[in-house]
């Protein structure tokens, strides 16, 4: 998301501003996700 314009929620009020900068929701969201398949991957095994 690094790349992107925030078009919703408070990085909007930044426009070109928040271009650059990664959403900490969408990492919290990758780190969970990663976080689960390394769980269930051990856990099949």
């Amino acid at each position: 998301t690094v790349p992107l314009r925030a078009r919703k929620g408070r990085a909007s009020y930044l426009g070109e501003r928040s271009e650059g900068h990664e959403d900490p929701g969408a990492a919290s969201a990758a780190l969970l996700v990663g976080a689960l398949a390394d769980t269930a991957g051990r856990a099949g095994a």
